[in-house]
């Protein structure tokens, strides 16, 4: 028989013994932003340390709050055209889909509506008070819109009494004035 010989495969060899990292070459700069590695700072003075944050002023907490708050404010609105897609979708007969639609078409506005307080207490300080009176205010009208599109769905399907043989029976009923005989 031949004689084998020990070499183990290349890749074994780089498996046991990876290649060591390769250094960065001179003619590289750093890109836009890169701080590099802690230890490995070139540059001195006061760029090589990190500056501790700041916190903010109140003013700016403020302002930082009534946006939020304004991005609460405007969230049913957002959330309308698909509403109206999917109420569209559904289309106008009585459906355990369209049923099921109509029904979080109601209960979610009306929930957003008995808990505006709610919605906007973390956002509320006594800088911003009169300022989150105007977001609360939006926010009970973008909650009224989309119980209009509520409405919309359940008129289309038949469900408002908008016609006058919906109110039958309140009807007086009407008392003729000639009675017709009829002749033999």
């Amino acid at each position: 028989m031949a004689a084998t010989s020990t070499k183990t495969p290349e890749w074994v060899t780089q498996l046991e013994y990876p290649p060591l990292a390769k250094g960065k070459g001179s003619g590289i700069r750093d890109p836009a932003g890169f701080a590099g590695a802690p230890g490995n700072s070139k540059k001195s003075g006061k760029d090589s340390k990190i500056q501790p944050r700041q916190p903010p002023t109140p003013e700016e907490t403020d302002k930082l709050k009534l946006k939020k708050a304004w991005e609460v404010a405007l969230a049913p609105v957002k959330s309308l055209p698909m509403t109206g897609i999917m109420m569209y979708m559904s289309g106008n007969s009585l459906q355990i889909f369209s049923i099921m639609m109509v029904f979080m078409a109601f209960k979610n506005p009306l929930m957003g509506l008995m808990n505006t307080n709610q919605a906007f207490e973390k956002f509320h300080s006594e800088s911003n008070a009169a300022q989150m009176l105007q977001v609360k205010f939006v926010y009970v009208v973008c909650q009224l819109v989309a119980l209009g599109v509520g409405l919309w769905k359940i008129n289309n399907m038949g469900l408002l009494p908008t016609t006058r043989s919906d109110w039958l029976m309140w009807e007086a009923q009407r008392e003729s004035v000639d009675h017709a005989i009829t002749a033999l």
